[in-house]
């Protein structure tokens, strides 16, 4: 009876694996690679004396050019983005989605989801330095590189009790030294979004975490402020 049922169990767990990858044909992609490889590959070359700008994030980032597209129009933005995505996944991704398609300077907005545990647990010590391989590497090959502040969340609705309220100003003290002593660009979202209680204004995020179009509007002008100062 018992080996029925352990080969009964190992069947099931069989036709969960199968069904895993049906749904999902690079089940190993941890840094989701496939995400932008043929949009990569698409990119025209840049014109003499233009800029290529890439934003490297999570959904925040991503959700940028969903909410408001217009501020990504006839630009030399290009948004890299992958929701749910930490830091080490942004750090494996980094060569093939900032320096390998000739980015001038990248905009790096990271952190929340390490804190939020997405892909297990982690210290701040382990962010900032992801946030600092990904600063040098960028950096050894000649783009200029802007730190965002982690933008403020009082509690994770997907992942609760993990205390973003006192974490992420402690980690953008942090990244904040960082690009000081790195020559990088610390741009602070934070304290233009921060209700005084460490979380988002309720005007400028829907969930607490993720912004509105009237959020983004708040941090646009402070982007391209920051994009002036390191590009010329």
């Amino acid at each position: 009876m018992k080996i029925r049922l352990v080969i009964l169990t190992l069947v099931i767990i069989i036709f969960q694996f199968i069904d895993a990858i049906a749904q999902d044909p690079n089940p190993l992609d941890w840094a989701n690679f496939k995400e932008f490889d043929k949009l990569n590959d698409k990119l025209p070359k840049m014109k003499k004396n233009k800029n290529r700008i890439v934003f490297m994030g999570n959904s925040i980032t991503i959700g940028w050019l969903q909410t408001n597209p217009n501020f990504f129009k006839d630009k030399n933005y290009v948004n890299r983005g992958i929701s749910g995505q930490t830091t080490p996944q942004m750090l494996v991704r980094f060569r093939a989605d900032v320096i390998d398609i000739n980015a001038d300077a990248v905009v790096i907005l990271a952190g929340t989801n390490d804190i939020a545990g997405n892909t297990g647990p982690v210290t701040l010590k382990m962010i900032v330095n992801n946030l600092k391989s990904m600063t040098e590497i960028a950096q050894a090959n000649g783009v200029e590189v802007i730190l965002c502040s982690v933008l403020p969340a009082y509690d994770y609705p997907w992942s609760p009790g993990k205390e973003p309220n006192i974490k992420i100003p402690i980690l953008n003290s942090m990244i904040k030294d960082f690009a000081k002593k790195s020559g990088a660009y610390y741009l602070d979202y934070f304290k233009v979004l921060n209700d005084g209680n460490n979380g988002i204004i309720k005007e400028y995020s829907s969930d607490g975490v993720h912004l509105t179009e009237k959020g983004y509007r708040v941090l646009e002008p402070l982007l391209e402020k920051a994009l002036e100062k390191v590009l010329n």
